[in-house]
């Protein structure tokens, strides 16, 4: 592709044409290692910086024009989105970028609902730290913005970088949802449906905010295992148990991912459980299965009495499980 394509494709949407003799598009699946792991890596930083020229291109267009504040005057969100962390990976190269190459992309704010003459951010939180850090005034757009439009450019400035976690998301909805906005806002301010938005919040409802706070946003953590961990909180001992877990030097040493599987564990694998496997119960209270683990290898086997056919239902769909597992599981691992 030529520096004239490149641009038209960035800024104009246009597509270069394709060279001759071009062969058709190989699998992307196929594992990719050495030069090209390096080459997609590359692509993905390309991409960023795309995301970032699309979204000045859009600001540009609208007739905005871009104001210097200072920083002191431009007041958090009432809606919390993220899980504060004590090291927030890519922060500090963020930091470098804009000592050496000057702030890019400008923050959106309006003005302050409560106070005249301050400010109250919709996205570029990151940005908007990172100037604090340097001492230096941020570039902003102003612009008159109702409660349900914030909470919207705040939701989906998530889509331009690095996405919420399943978590963040979890807390962010239920946050919404107690602050009375209609679940229609939620939905498009996380861009999801009525199905998942109800899977959020309802685990949200039922982890301690406390706990996740301490945890953090476990990027590689989806639904499942947030899910399992709530049916754990439980048990008795539990509480006993992530208290000890979360006073630990080690625990506070831990990332974000450790600290989950650390309490995660702790709560739902006892020594007899995790070397034995264990029983399941249907929502009625009939033991319908076990669960044997030996080594690498997991074992259910299930009472044909008790929940006849449920063994062939379950082999039918392991197709489909393995889908969601890979949505939930391997999604947040990429990112």
């Amino acid at each position: 592709m030529s520096r004239k394509d490149a641009l038209n494709s960035l800024f104009l949407g246009k597509t270069p044409p394709a060279a001759a003799g071009a062969s058709p598009a190989k699998n992307p699946e196929r594992v990719r290692s050495g030069a090209i792991g390096a080459m997609g890596t590359s692509l993905q930083e390309l991409t960023q910086g795309a995301r970032a020229a699309a979204k000045l291109q859009e600001q540009l267009l609208t007739g905005d024009h871009v104001v210097s504040l200072d920083p002191a005057l431009i007041d958090p969100s009432p809606i919390a989105d993220r899980l504060s962390t004590d090291v927030e990976p890519g922060f500090d190269e963020l930091v470098s970028s804009i000592e050496r190459h000057g702030q890019q992309v400008p923050i959106l704010v309006r003005p302050s609902p409560a106070i005249d003459g301050r400010f109250q951010i919709a996205y570029g939180r990151r940005r908007l730290r990172a100037l604090v850090r340097l001492n230096r005034p941020v570039k902003a757009i102003v612009r008159d913005l109702s409660d349900d439009e914030v909470v919207v450019a705040q939701g989906r400035e998530n889509l331009d970088r690095a996405d919420l976690s399943f978590i963040e998301k979890a807390l962010f909805a239920k946050r919404l949802e107690d602050a009375g906005y209609e679940r229609s806002v939620i939905m498009s301010a996380l861009s999801t449906d009525k199905s998942d938005l109800s899977r959020y919040i309802s685990i949200a409802r039922r982890i301690p905010e406390e706990l996740a706070r301490q945890i953090g946003p476990a990027a590689k953590v989806g639904r499942a295992r947030w899910h399992a961990l709530t049916d754990a909180l439980g048990k008795s001992k539990a509480a006993a148990k992530i208290e000890e877990i979360v006073a630990s030097d080690s625990f506070h040493a831990a990332d974000s991912d450790a600290r989950f599987n650390m309490v995660f564990k702790a709560t739902t694998l006892s020594p007899e459980r995790s070397a034995k496997g264990g029983a399941w119960t249907t929502p009625e209270g009939r033991r319908a299965a076990l669960i044997e683990r030996r080594g690498s290898h997991t074992a259910i086997t299930f009472d044909e009495k008790r929940v006849p056919e449920f063994a062939a239902f379950v082999a039918a769909r392991l197709d489909a499980l393995y889908s969601e597992f890979a949505k939930e599981e391997g999604d947040q691992e990429r990112k």
